[in-house]
């Protein structure tokens, strides 16, 4: 009887600091995110749909991240977040974003709500301006990603049907992920919003 093949241990991810001393300190407390939350209809049935398909989101998230980011290549305003000093693409930092990003899709499905979780957001929305744009991969790429391209890319990144519908015959569960997504991404993006925003705005 043949042996049944091993499974490839992951490697870690270079700049993943999810639960690290590492990430950032969220200044959002637990009663803010659950106001925040309940603003955006997030619920524990939610979580649920979710975590019950995380192991297809496992499967789909490259797939997922590979179709937004050719979105992201074909708009100059967009890709130039990853271009170098001399006008060229950082090929380097474009492939470890890429994991990092690849890896959050996961960690959306599968990822409670805890601290850890909510400084590792506020870790991902400092990636995105000057205070650590660059410094994890040690890139030189534009210091800032504007804020408004963030909030305009949502509409890209909530349609994953496509991914799910072959996978997922009932079209009702179906349903429930897309809207559980939708909901998740909305607060993703808004805790990421808290490094743009003053402190008595945000």
């Amino acid at each position: 009887m043949m042996n049944p093949p091993k499974e490839t241990p992951q490697l870690p991810i270079p700049g993943y600091d999810y639960g690290t001393s590492s990430a950032a300190i969220s200044s959002v407390s637990e009663s803010e995110l659950l106001e925040l939350e309940q603003a955006a209809g997030w619920t524990p049935d939610d979580a649920a749909v979710l975590a019950r398909h995380a192991d297809l989101f496992r499967v789909k998230a490259e797939s997922m991240v590979d179709s937004w980011r050719a979105v992201i290549g074909a708009q100059p305003h967009l890709a130039h977040s990853f271009v170098k000093s001399d006008g060229t693409s950082d090929d380097a930092y474009k492939a470890s974003v890429k994991r990092r990003f690849v890896q959050w899709v996961v960690d959306v499905a599968q990822r409670p709500h805890d601290r850890d979780w909510l400084n590792y957001q506020q870790e991902i929305g400092l990636r995105h301006v000057p205070a650590k744009k660059n410094k994890t991969d040690g890139a030189h790429t534009p210091p800032v990603v504007p804020f408004r391209y963030i909030l305009g890319f949502i509409p890209v990144v909530l349609p994953i049907r496509k991914f799910f519908a072959e996978a997922i015959e009932d079209e009702a569960e179906l349903k429930r992920i897309e809207d559980a997504w939708t909901r998740a991404v909305l607060v993703h993006v808004t805790l990421w919003s808290r490094p743009y925003v003053k402190e008595d705005l945000w």
